[in-house]
């Protein structure tokens, strides 16, 4: 989750936590939760939204970039290792259905509404 968060964040540069748990398909409160933890770790800054200051914006630190930077094989690997029994066909396939799956979920912004 850390991962996806940080490399939403590399992608966008800056953005708020609604659009960070949108982005990796989390709720608000989780997200939220990860966020102040990579900021206490000093990856990720957040910073009150001065258009709306109910939002934090977010952003990467420099050491948060390197970190990304220094795990990005690794995460690749693992990705790779986790569909690795599938064919490239399958893999698609399973990643265009999960992706469905998470797209279309009404409550998305609860975690336990995908249990129920």
């Amino acid at each position: 989750m850390q991962y996806s968060l940080l490399s939403a964040l590399a992608v966008r540069e800056t953005a708020d936590q609604t659009t960070l748990a949108a982005d990796i398909a989390l709720d608000r409160t989780t997200t939220t939760g990860a966020l102040k933890r990579l900021a206490a770790r000093n990856l990720v800054e957040r910073a009150v939204n001065k258009d709306d200051r109910r939002a934090r914006l977010c952003r990467l630190t420099p050491a948060g970039a390197a970190l990304l930077v220094k795990i990005e094989g690794a995460a690749r690997r693992a990705h790779r290792a986790t569909l690795g029994d599938l064919s490239e066909r399958e893999q698609a396939q399973f990643i265009e259905m999960m992706q469905r799956i998470v797209a279309g979920h009404p409550s998305r912004d609860s975690a336990t509404a995908l249990f129920d």
